[in-house]
């Protein structure tokens, strides 16, 4: 009962706007930050300590997410200038989809992928908290777009899928065939 409310009430999207006004603030200042910096953003520094200090056991040397710290080590610092152009983007274009309510559940699944590699890799920061609000905007579907751009681009994507009965132009023209 209270997913449904969330998932379709008034108060509910209302509620979902100023989440996502919030954690669309924050990833579009730190996106934006990175690109518009006076040097080039580098992921290099924060990715080679997060391989040299990973996330540890409690009370051990064992690495907590040893794949991920493989995963930074042999894919991710190869490609550093890749990696480092798909964070401060993929940060600019979380912040405006939730900003603008544009492909609002998109938006918050990515943003929850980057705060998981960044609390993988041991950065804590807003991370937990951005978590919980792009998990609160995800569950919310199509009402936390509600109040944006959602309910006007999403019905005119849909109608272009394959297969979606369109009305032919003799009928949309009012002509017998």
């Amino acid at each position: 009962m209270a997913f449904q409310w969330w998932r379709t009430n008034l108060a509910a999207a209302a509620a979902l706007l100023l989440l996502r006004l919030y954690a669309g603030w924050k990833w579009t200042s730190a996106g934006w930050g990175k690109l518009t910096g006076d040097e080039a953003f580098s992921a290099g520094g924060f990715v080679q300590n997060a391989i040299a200090n990973p996330v540890l056991r409690s009370g051990t040397n064992e690495a907590l997410y040893p794949t991920y710290v493989s995963f930074l080590k042999h894919f991710v610092s190869p490609q550093m200038g890749l990696f480092s152009l798909l964070v401060s983007w993929g940060e600019l274009l979380v912040g405006l989809s939730l900003l603008l309510g544009l492909f609002t559940t998109a938006g918050a699944f990515f943003g929850l992928v980057m705060n998981f590699s960044f609390l993988f890799a041991g950065a804590l920061s807003l991370n937990p908290w951005l978590i919980l609000i792009g998990f609160l905007i995800l569950t919310g579907g199509r009402n936390a777009g509600r109040f944006g751009l959602d309910p006007l681009v999403l019905p005119r994507l849909a109608a272009l899928r394959p297969g979606k009965a369109r009305p032919s132009s003799a009928a949309a023209s009012g002509t017998a065939s």
